[in-house]
Order: structure tokens, then C-alpha cells, then sequence
């Protein structure tokens, strides 16, 4: 970019709001892979497209790119393995590009091959024309067939391949658990991190967020410290703290923490954007965005939620102790001050004298004692003693005599 005096400042405006560097993302599909120097190939535009070759009269060999393989005669076809997406695509050597296993085809007269398996075959893909110069048009063409055997057959495919794309940092990892990728799974940001998804954002009461990171041992050296960008800069607060903000190598036996640390600090209609990046010498950085929604503000001291966590903390010591006093109290009453039953319970005087008091008097709670003393004097009060008539005394009777 060439830049005249006069809009030099703004020329270096741009420059320096260009991002120099990208994130690595998941391809659109499985039909993808990696060549020599670690940098990603991606062939989902040829997913499925078709390639035929005849054997013989009557006798063909189909290639569906990314599918599977069969070969078709008169009578029917056979089918010789499907693409598995699982380390199935790699690089070649020599005069292969890269390689592609099918397995798992029919299993009639095959069943204890490449064990059972069933039909299996390999498709070397040539990148640009075939060897022996049969096929130079687009967009390519398979240059011979070779069957091994009647369950195994070899493929060369010429096709034009795309452009590699940025060096991948393989094997790096990024989860909410030690052992899983739902951010970044093979140096590669998942499908849903990699650009901001406000109907997968975090909630507003969920001020952290747990990290963990892993890779290769002989290259988690290379592993930077994270730095992050909010989106607005202003209204939520994050902080980075854990072992990866300390700069500690991750490793598969021994993952390192990211703990995103995040508080609302302005109530906003739409979500936060949090971007991550996680450099790493020699590679393209890690990158993945994290979306936080601020319904509410939130206080220094962790918002409502803190504020309910101390309160069921006091109301569990205070349940604690009130038991505590009532049962010290009743094994007291009862083993020192020798009382029974609701009169032994703590506070029970107390009760009863604020009962009487509301009552008027008279009514309220009474002691067994005090029932027994009011009658006694109640029945002295209706009936006086009468005329003294002399003492009785009960007549003795010596057992045994008549």
C-alpha cells in the first residue's frame, strides 16, 4: 500500500487496525487435511464429487471424493470401504501427495481380512496431473487402478489441489475438563468459539470460568502466555489468573488452568465479547471468543449470589447453636433442677409468664404445683372445719386372731 504525505495518518490508521494475525477454525467438514509442515488443506469443496475408471469391459471403479469406493459391474457393485474421519487423511511421500483409507466395505469372501474389516482400499492423491500424462484436464481424473487382492484395491487420483493454509499447532487442545476440546480441538478453534455466538453467551450470575489447556509435550515449550480484547472495552471487568496466565507449559498428564475471571460492571441489551488469544512460537495463535450477557450490574463482593451464600451460611450457624442451647438446656433442668416433661424445655417460664400476662392473669400456663395448692386451699375455703368431736382413731386389728 502506497501512501501519499497528506494521508499518511490515515493510511497508518489502517495499518494498524489490520489483524496481522488469524485464528485457525474448524473446516466445514471432515474432508480436510494436513500436510508435511503441519499447515491444513481443505478439501470440502470436493466432498463427494465423482471419479470413474475402466477396468475392463463391463467393469468399473468409482471414487465418491471424501465418501467411499466401490466397484460397479453388470451385475451390481461392491463396495470397497467408506471414508472414515479419524486419522484416515494424511500426507503422502514420494510421489503421493496424501492418502486416503477407506474401510469397513462388504464383508462376502473377506471377512477375516485387515481384521474383518471387510473390503478395504487406498486412494493416493497426486496433486496436479497423473504420472504417465493420461489425465491433464479438470478437474482431474483417476490414473490407474491396481487390486491387490479380491478384498484390497490401490487408487492414484490426480486432482488439482488448493493452496495450503496456515501452520496448525496439532495436538493443542482447549475444554472445560482435562479431558475434552469443546474450544479448541487440534490447534483448531470448534465450531461456535470461533466468531461470537450471543445464543451460546454465559449468564450473568456465572462470574468464572474454568480452562484447560493441553499439548504435545516436546512442544508445550512453545505455548505463550494468553492475552485477551473485550468487545465493548468499557462495562465488564476480566481478569486472567491459573498456571497458563503464569506462563506454565501444558502438557496431556498435566494440564494447565485459565481461570476468566468476569464481573459486570454495566447492565447491557447484548452480550460481551471476550476474545482470547493464545500465542505460540513458530505457529498461527490459538484464538477463541467467549460471549458474556450483563443483565444487572454486579457489586465488588459477587453480585446477588455471594449476597444468598451468607445468608445460608448464618442461618446454618444459627440453627447450629439454638440446637445446641436448647439441648444443653433440657439435660441441665432435668439432671439439676429435677424437672419433667415441657417444664424442662428452655425458656419455658419465660412463655408462660408472657402468656399470662397477654391473658389477663389467671389463665395463663400454670405448674402442676401451683394446681395442686389453689384446690387444696379452695376446698379449706368452702368447707370450714366443723365442732371439734373428738379424735378419731382407727381401730387396731392384730392379723391371725378372731
Amino acid at each position: 500500500m502506497r501512501c501519499s504525505i497528506p494521508f499518511a495518518v490515515l493510511c497508518l490508521g489502517v495499518l494498524l487496525q489490520t489483524p496481522w494475525v488469524a485464528s485457525v477454525s474448524m473446516p466445514a467438514s471432515n474432508c480436510y487435511v494436513f500436510d508435511n509442515s503441519s499447515r491444513i488443506v481443505d478439501f470440502s469443496s470436493w466432498t463427494g464429487h465423482l471419479f470413474e475408471y475402466e477396468v475392463k469391459q463391463g467393469t468399473d471403479v468409482a471414487i465418491r471424493f471424501c465418501k467411499d469406493v466401490e466397484s460397479r459391474t453388470q451385475t451390481g457393485y461392491v463396495d470397497f470401504g467408506r471414508f472414515d474421519k479419524f486419522n484416515y487423511f494424511v500426507a503422502g511421500s514420494g510421489q503421493s501427495n496424501f492418502i486416503q483409507e477407506f474401510y469397513n466395505g462388504d464383508l462376502m469372501s473377506c471377512e477375516q481380512s485387515y481384521d474383518k474389516m471387510g473390503r478395504t482400499a487406498q486412494v493416493n492423491i497426486i496433486c496436479g496431473s497423473c504420472l504417465n500424462g493420461q489425465c491433464k484436464g479438470l478437474p482431474g481424473c483417476i490414473c490407474d487402478v491396481t487390486f491387490e487382492s479380491n478384498c484390497r484395491v490401490l487408487i492414484e487420483l490426480a486432482i488439482p489441489c488448493a493452496k495450503p493454509g496456515p501452520q496448525v499447532f496439532q495436538g493443542f487442545t482447549v475444554g472445560f475438563h482435562p479431558r475434552s476440546w469443546e474450544l479448541v480441538y487440534n490447534g483448531m478453534t470448534q465450531i461456535g468459539f470461533e466468531k461470537p455466538h450471543h445464543d451460546f453467551s454465559f449468564p450473568t450470575g456465572q462470574t468464572q470460568v474454568v480452562l484447560f489447556m493441553t499439548a504435545i509435550a516436546s512442544l508445550s515449550s512453545l505455548v505463550q502466555k494468553p492475552t485477551l480484547e473485550v468487545l465493548p472495552d468499557y462495562g465488564l471487568e476480566v481478569k486472567l489468573s491459573g498456571s497458563a496466565a503464569k506462563g506454565k507449559p501444558p502438557t496431556t498428564l498435566s494440564p494447565s488452568m485459565l481461570v476468566v475471571d468476569w464481573r459486570c460492571e454495566v447492565a447491557r441489551d447484548t452480550p460481551y465479547e471476550v476474545n482470547i488469544t493464545i500465542p505460540v512460537e513458530g505457529y498461527e495463535p490459538i484464538q477463541f471468543v467467549l460471549t458474556k450477557t450483563c443483565d444487572y450490574k454486579q457489586d465488588i463482593r459477587g453480585g446477588r449470589t455471594r449476597g444468598w451464600a451468607i445468608f445460608g451460611v448464618l442461618s446454618c450457624i444459627f440453627f447450629v447453636f439454638s440446637t445446641l442451647f436448647c439441648c444443653g438446656g433440657f439435660i441441665y433442668k432435668t439432671k439439676v433442677e429435677r424437672q419433667h416433661g415441657i417444664d424442662a424445655l428452655p425458656g419455658m417460664a419465660i412463655l408462660s409468664a408472657c402468656l399470662e400476662t397477654v391473658s389477663g392473669g389467671g389463665q395463663g400456663y400454670s405448674r402442676p404445683e401451683d394446681i395442686n395448692s389453689a384446690v387444696a386451699s379452695e376446698a379449706s375455703w368452702e368447707r370450714p372445719p366443723g365442732p371439734s368431736q373428738g379424735t378419731w382413731k382407727p381401730t387396731e386389728r392384730t392379723y391371725g386372731s378372731i
